[in-house]
């Protein structure tokens, strides 16, 4: 199996399978692929060999799909791709018992067989912020390889034992599984939500976190001026 991130702004992953080799992905996120490569969906797959409905229940719990898809290569090989959804960058990731991850929901793109996608965090953050969904992580677990978007500009720390950040929830992209993560109302900012006061997530060290510039919500509230108004078009 090898990959290519190509591209900057807007990256696509291209993964070449070698004969009978696996990749996982969200059923609808494949921008184009080789012919030949057998394709099955299942609520089994990423579910790290522990399959069934239950585990793709968990999955869309998570933010995730309930189906995801499943591509084999043939005896020639092949090759498939995928585009990011936003601008930003996609992250390949290394999975094992020691080596799990947390991911913001909506930025798992794909990974090989062995990998389990899970629910790992919820959070409900107040009626205003986020359209009242709150926080949702999904948990990277098993064995193999992951791929990630994360949008815009990506920040990086190595939080020691001790230590803790402040983080906007929808700038917290990526950190490992085995870092206490809280939530706290700060007061002294103003907020539109909750008044003289702002919602944090604070994460605690030991660990690495990865945080993005960019949030969808913010994106939509950026572009939405610009949107055609529903009600007058109707007209």
């Amino acid at each position: 199996m090898k990959t290519v991130i190509a591209g900057t702004t807007m990256p696509v992953l291209e993964i070449t399978l070698d004969a009978g080799e696996r990749i996982v992905a969200e059923g609808g996120d494949v921008a184009w692929l080789t012919p030949g490569l057998d394709i099955e969906t299942s609520t089994a797959f990423a579910s790290g060999g522990k399959g069934g409905f239950m585990s793709g229940l968990k999955r869309l719990v998570g933010g995730g799909q309930l189906f995801l898809t499943q591509y084999t290569a043939p005896a020639a090989g092949g090759f498939v791709a995928f585009a990011a959804q936003l601008p930003g960058t996609i992250r390949e990731l290394a999975i094992d018992p020691s080596d799990e991850y947390m991911v913001q929901s909506g930025s798992y793109t794909a990974s090989t067989a062995d990998v389990e996608v899970s629910v790992g965090l919820q959070k409900k953050l107040g009626a205003g912020i986020f359209g009242g969904a709150g926080v949702v992580f999904q948990k990277l677990a098993g064995n193999g390889t992951a791929w990630v978007q994360l949008a815009g500009e990506i920040v990086e720390y190595d939080l020691q034992a001790g230590q803790s950040l402040l983080i906007h929830p929808g700038h917290l992209a990526l950190y490992r599984a085995d870092m206490e993560l809280e939530f706290a109302s700060i007061k002294g900012i103003k907020n539109k939500f909750f008044g003289d006061s702002l919602f944090l997530a604070q994460l605690h060290g030991p660990g690495h976190v990865w945080l993005q510039s960019m949030t969808p919500a913010k994106l939509a509230a950026a572009i939405e001026p610009y949107l055609p108004d529903k009600s007058s078009s109707d007209n």
